[in-house]
């Protein structure tokens, strides 16, 4: 290597090292920017991986070494610090690739990983290699799994070891990896094989119809997912795939030319749950010539849905007068509930054709802050009060406006925080007609240079 690369290197590492910032405690609130600065350095080792591998292979075990160096000294409670981890180690699997190694040393190590994790950095590191992992090193992984799988079978209980030295548990967790492996493989008769032997679930349904699909067999793939939906029923609580199988299956309907079973399984999803997700859902299904039909019969069908989920729904489905009745006949309190995600949104949607009805989804999130005592979101309230007023003022109606100042002052007069910029704005100054934070200071600046120029 030459001087000129080695300084190179010499430069990365210490910048590995200065993002570190070694013995400094990262609280909760400073994770993100420290975890922020980390990638930042990543994404220059990332650049080398192409022409430097060798190189690159150094500096992430270098990173990978003072990663776990530093889990005694940040509050990772958010996981951000974990997450970074695994970059660091897809990384290192790609930069091992580029450089031609061995990939059964490529596995050892990745194992030698997995075995001695003291911070759960490794716990996913089969799905994070299985995402990264080039043929040879899938084939190579899957075969020491295996190794570990059935020695498990095999090996007697460690005693005060109720992880590591416990062979269910072991079993478990390299059956769980052999999935992972043979999923990304694409090896549908291992995977059956394996299933079969500890047991087929339903996610293993979804697995291998996802697989099948991607074959071009969809008869076969619908046979597995209606497999996978009926271990879905027999179990006590369902499982986490229910979604995904009912999808599918959907899909592999259409593929299959029974369009019309397909649709008959949406329409009966979007009636037991009608969203803004399912009415997109079932959409995908219908004949374009159908499309008004159905979604007339889709609109009738929501009115039972709870407000959250049928103002997002109208606000997806374009139905403005539907959206402005539905606001009109609910409650205040009823409105104060619903997120701002939903509410904001819809205001913003009605306020030049509705304004009475924008006024009041304005005024619920306002109150929806003040009733909750959220201080530090007061500035948020006040905008969305003067939002409130200019949309009653519209509407021409100031006694609504002057109602909600009266229950205000009623209720919220000791939160003296709130109601001094809530009382400027009753006169006439709202948030909207004070300068911003830049143009205060651009003013400021302004003032400064033209007393320097004299």
């Amino acid at each position: 290597m030459t001087r000129k690369a080695r300084g190179r290197r010499d430069t990365l590492e210490s910048a590995i090292e200065t993002v570190l910032d070694p013995g400094r405690f990262v609280s909760y609130n400073a994770n993100f920017d420290f975890v922020r600065g980390l990638e930042q350095v990543e994404e220059q080792l990332q650049r080398l991986i192409p022409t430097e591998p060798a190189r690159a292979i150094a500096l992430y075990e270098a990173f990978l070494a003072g990663c776990y160096e530093k889990a005694e000294e940040i509050d990772d409670s958010s996981g951000s610090l974990g997450q970074f981890v695994d970059d660091l180690f897809r990384g290192w699997i790609r930069a091992r690739q580029a450089a031609g190694a061995e990939p059964n040393q490529t596995i050892d190590r990745l194992l030698e990983w997995m075995d001695d994790d003291p911070y759960g950095f490794a716990s996913d590191l089969d799905k994070e290699a299985a995402r990264v992992l080039e043929r040879a090193g899938l084939r190579a992984f899957a075969e020491q799994a295996r190794a570990r799988f059935d020695a498990a079978a095999t090996t007697k209980p460690t005693p005060g070891e109720p992880f590591r030295g416990n062979p269910d548990y072991q079993r478990r967790r390299w059956g769980a990896a052999l999935r992972t492996l043979y999923l990304a493989q694409k090896d549908i008769e291992a995977y059956v094989g394996l299933a079969e032997e500890t047991g087929l679930t339903a996610e293993d349904c979804h697995a291998l119809a996802t697989m099948l699909d991607a074959r071009r067999k969809p008869e076969e793939a619908l046979d597995w997912v209606e497999r996978g939906i009926d271990l879905d029923k027999e179990a006590p609580h369902g499982s986490t795939v229910s979604h995904d199988l009912a999808r599918l299956r959907r899909d592999l309907l259409t593929k299959l030319g029974r369009g019309n079973e397909a649709l008959d399984a949406a329409w009966a999803e979007y009636g037991k749950y009608p969203s803004k997700y399912s009415y997109d859902d079932l959409m995908k299904y219908v004949p374009k010539a159908q499309r008004t039909a159905w979604h007339e019969r889709a609109m009738e069908a929501a009115q039972g849905a709870d407000l959250h989920s049928l103002i997002d729904l109208l606000l997806e489905a374009k139905e403005p007068e539907r959206l402005a009745e539905l606001v009109r006949r609910s409650q205040d309190t009823s409105l104060e509930d619903v997120s701002h995600y939903v509410t904001e949104r819809a205001a913003k949607k009605l306020e030049k054709t509705h304004p009475d009805v924008a006024a009041r989804l304005w005024r619920a999130q306002g109150m929806r802050i003040v009733n909750a005592k959220k201080s530090k979101y007061y500035d948020a309230a006040l905008s969305n009060f003067e939002c409130a007023k200019r949309c009653y003022e519209k509407a021409g109606l100031t006694a609504e406006w002057e109602k909600t100042v009266n229950q205000l002052r009623a209720e919220h007069h000791r939160k003296t925080g709130f109601m001094s910029g809530f009382e400027d704005l009753v006169a006439g100054s709202g948030p909207s007609d004070r300068p911003s934070f830049l143009e205060r200071a651009k003013t400021r600046w302004g003032g400064r240079q033209r007393r320097g120029d004299q």
